[in-house]
């Protein structure tokens, strides 16, 4: 029934996660979940006044981490292309022979898709009592601990320094395991007794 239903404000839902949970509450089986297009009509008015109105809420906070988006490529073609006029050669070469392709690893390595993080928040939103916080990709455990081990970001961008440029191998070989691991390609298969 449409009393049963529950409404899913989801801001910025013309691509990437955004549309993704929109599609995955659209096509819920049971119908649990009220959808409309307010889009449009905030765009129309130029003031929006909105009312404050009262209402059993719940807020959970979402961390996916690296997500495989077409913004996610199109940045990474978009940086590797740019003319960085002024910037020092020595930091120029860093940037782009170190950072970059550094950057698409983790990315390509740790990412998740769409999908999967809309499966995940809506497994939140299905929760009676949601955490606060909700990781989606357990790989990025270790990055979100760094950040809240200091408060300040240093130990986060320390770690990563180090990392990058004096563990550089190691991160990569490290990558591509998770990358292998994430994909099934090293997950047993179940066999059938008969």
């Amino acid at each position: 029934t449409a009393s049963a239903q529950r409404v899913v404000l989801i801001t910025g839902c013309s691509s990437g996660i955004g549309l993704a949970i929109a599609v995955m509450l659209a096509r819920d089986e049971m119908k649990r979940y009220y959808g409309n297009n307010i889009h449009q009509r905030f765009c129309k008015n130029t003031t929006v006044q909105l009312l404050c109105i009262c209402l059993p809420v719940s807020m959970s906070m979402i961390e996916p981490g690296p997500v495989h988006t077409e913004f996610e490529m199109k940045m990474f073609a978009d940086v590797s292309k740019k003319e960085y006029v002024g910037t020092d050669p020595e930091t120029l070469h860093h940037f782009r022979t170190c950072y970059l392709p550094s950057a698409a690893n983790i990315f390509q390595g740790l990412g998740q898709t769409p999908e999967d993080i809309a499966k995940c928040t809506k497994k939140v939103i299905e929760s009676p009592r949601p955490p606060f916080r909700n990781l989606t990709n357990p790989l990025y455990t270790p990055i979100v601990a760094l950040k809240y081990a200091d408060e300040t970001g240093s130990l986060s961008v320390h770690t990563f320094y180090h990392m990058l440029y004096n563990l550089g191998g190691v991160m990569h070989v490290s990558l591509s395991i998770l990358k292998c691991l994430s994909c099934g390609c090293l997950r047993r298969q179940a066999i059938s007794p008969t």
